[in-house]
């Protein structure tokens, strides 16, 4: 019981928990809130920079706002023998307590005081039914002392042996098949990943990739490189030797545009990288690993089991699976772990497949559950949560506190004899006023939320869009074992009726854009009505739109956005947008027109305005900007920069690469500048 991990509470007054708290102050300590001068710590949100150690002591100060992510992510950085306090408000408090993290997760008009403790309550119950020990002011405090380490920092367990030497056989082999590598938090993973690639490239191999979502989730991958490569210069991201034979961080999404040549590519935290950027590495590099946590914070390991087990199956057959289940930081059955997987849900699961394989979409219950009900009902709180961690590459620990404490969420559960086989998440947006629409049109003001209705006014120029109210499906998930079977259609159609019954003008959704998902939406007809510029890092691909109007003033907004976003598009797709997939492409110019009209109407002459103002960017407005140029006249004031520099980006469509190097500007803020500057002018003469 040496390696066990303990989680103590102290409950109380802050300056008794902080000054109770600093008794136990070790060498390998952390503090998550407001640490005390000299503390080694910082803000919870910052929680990441401090990771990739190994801590004795933990302190979490929620008092100073409980951030579940953090905490969830630093206990995992507590080694055996370790000491989790976590100082809280008395537990019949706590979840009446103004906690300073209700500001993340209350949206417009609601204010932090309206969000719900339902989490805290929770967590609370979770705290008294595990044993969790809570001291209170008038408690003896137990003593405590670090546990020294058990093995040396090189020492292998026989499953990292075994990873070792799969990994290392596959990257030598003459036809290579994928490794995809899982573990829990503290089994090794990443350093079986560092311990592999000083190993290749200390036997010749050239050329050694990483990626991950952040740089800071491989810095024990390149720690274990580094003290296996003694001779090589080692700095952040990258271990070389003079000769060039290099190991180097890449992030994802410029790796995936460059694609450079390598000789092994490791993915870790794969779980946590979109799908469509894996399939994409999966397709140009034969020597690759994936790596991911199982029950992680980076992203959720089974979620991405599931999807990209059928992208591996069709690509490459042949690939290999090792699995990592033998904790080395900490004891087996650590008590600490066997807490926090509970109470942030990381090991829910959803319903067994066969419970579910044979539901229809007539056999299935709707309703719209009332997060109460939902708080009380572990069960079906935690099938719920593993049905959204199966479907989404990112579901984390903040969206379970959202789903129970969000003022302006709703839960629905689409259930067969008792068990989920379909949910959805939505959220209520719009009805600004018409000062705040104004303001939100103008990008002065971006009141948390809404992500809809502020989209159409920032991004598509129309500002009576914050004035509308409708609904946003947040998220819309069916069992994988009852897919193809209408479910996520029927729920669908029964979201539409409860928002029009509620009077609402349209409800619409927005995710990352895929041929089949934009399929899925046109069947219950919500249609794009805006594009995202670039790829989200999120989902590694274009973002979308899609909207149905409800109401007589919903189909207004929604006629004139949709006839001017099809009538862009092509436009958009020429200018600034050629990365777009293919496949979305197509499915989305089938019904496209090009605007061919050189005339402008009135919302060309608003776009023309935003742009000069500053409100909206030149991309959204190009095809209003080429119609105004178009109509220069000789006589407006310009000088003759100005007007090649508006030939040459309006009409000629240069890059702002080509622009800043033509025109000698520092960069393109300065380009930008100058081509309103430019266009403000023309517009004067008008």
């Amino acid at each position: 019981m040496i390696r066990q991990r303990q989680l103590w509470v102290l409950a109380g007054t802050r300056a008794w928990a902080r000054e109770a708290a600093q008794r136990y102050a070790s060498d390998q300590m952390l503090w998550l809130g407001e640490p005390p001068p000299g503390v080694p710590g910082g803000p919870a949100r910052e929680a990441h920079k401090w990771l990739g150690r190994e801590l004795d002591l933990l302190v979490v100060d929620a008092w100073a706002g409980f951030d579940v992510e953090a905490f969830g992510a630093a206990a995992g950085a507590l080694r055996g023998g370790g000491l989790l306090l976590l100082l809280t408000p008395p537990l019949t408090e706590w979840p009446h307590y103004a906690d300073p993290e209700y500001a993340r997760i209350a949206v417009h008009p609601f204010t932090p005081e309206q969000v719900s403790g339902r989490f805290l309550a929770r967590f609370v119950r979770l705290l008294r039914q595990h044993g969790v020990a809570v001291l209170g002011e008038g408690d003896a405090l137990p003593s405590w002392q670090p546990v020294p380490a058990v093995h040396p920092a090189d020492w292998c367990t026989a499953e990292q042996q075994a990873a070792l030497e799969t990994i290392t056989q596959m990257a030598q082999a003459a036809a290579p098949a994928p490794v995809v590598l899982t573990s829990d938090r503290g089994r090794g993973k990443s350093a079986v990943l560092g311990m592999v690639a000083a190993r290749l490239l200390a036997a010749g191999v050239q050329r050694i990739v990483v990626t991950a979502p952040r740089l800071a989730a491989v810095d024990t991958l390149f720690e274990h490189a580094a003290r296996g490569l003694p001779q090589a210069e080692v700095s952040r991201g990258s271990v070389a030797f003079p000769t060039g034979v290099t190991l180097q961080f890449i992030a994802p999404d410029e790796l995936v545009h460059a694609l450079p040549p390598v000789d092994l590519l490791l993915v870790d935290e794969a779980a946590a990288i979109p799908t469509p950027l894996l399939e994409r590495l999966l397709v140009h590099y034969p020597r690759i690993v994936f790596a991911t946590t199982l029950h992680g914070y980076e992203g959720t390991g089974r979620g991405f089991a599931v999807r990209f087990q059928q992208v591996l199956d069709g690509r490459a057959p042949g690939w290999t699976a090792v699995r990592l289940s033998e904790p080395i930081r900490w004891a087996a059955d650590d008590a600490l772990e066997r807490f926090v997987f509970r109470a942030l849900l990381l090991d829910a699961a959803a319903a067994e497949d066969a419970a579910v394989r044979d539901a229809t979409a007539e056999d299935c219950r709707i309703e719209r559950v009332e997060r109460d009900a939902l708080l009380a009902d572990e069960a079906t709180l935690q099938q719920l949560f593993g049905l959204l961690v199966l479907a989404h590459y990112r579901t984390s620990p903040l969206d379970l506190r959202h789903l129970l404490d969000g003022p302006n969420v709703s839960v629905w559960l689409m259930r067969r004899q008792g068990q989920v086989a379909a949910a959805a998440l939505t959220v209520r947006e719009g009805g600004f006023d018409a000062a705040l629409a104004q303001e939100i049109y103008q990008g002065r003001r971006r009141p948390r939320g809404h992500l809809i209705p502020q989209s159409l006014a920032l991004h598509s120029g129309y500002v009576e869009a914050p004035r509308l109210r409708g609904e946003r499906i947040m998220r819309i998930a069916v069992h994988p074992a009852a897919q193809q079977r209408g479910l996520g259609t029927r729920l669908l159609h029964a979201l539409i009726e409860q928002a029009r019954s509620d009077g609402l003008d349209f409800i619409g959704s927005s995710f990352g854009a895929t041929a089949p998902l934009l399929a899925f939406w046109r069947r219950a007809q919500l249609l794009p009505l805006r594009l995202g510029l670039t790829r989200e890092a999120s989902s590694g691909a274009h973002s979308v739109i899609v909207l149905r109007p409800l109401s007589a003033p919903g189909r207004a907004l929604y006629d004139a956005v949709r006839a001017r976003f099809l009538a862009h598009l092509p436009a958009l797709l020429g200018d600034g947008m050629e990365e777009v997939d293919t496949d979305v492409a197509a499915a989305l110019l089938a019904e496209s027109v090009a605007d061919d009209s050189s005339e402008l109407d009135a919302q060309d002459r608003r776009d023309v305005e935003s742009f000069v103002r500053g409100w909206r960017g030149y991309e959204v407005c190009q095809v209003a900007l080429r119609k105004r140029v178009a109509a220069m006249a000789d006589t407006a004031p310009l000088s003759a920069v100005q007007r090649e520099l508006l030939l040459a980006k309006v009409v000629r469509r240069q890059s702002w690469e080509q622009i800043v190097a033509a025109f000698g500007y520092n960069g393109r803020a300065q380009a930008l500048a100058a081509l309103r500057e430019a266009v403000a002018g023309l517009d004067a003469a008008a």
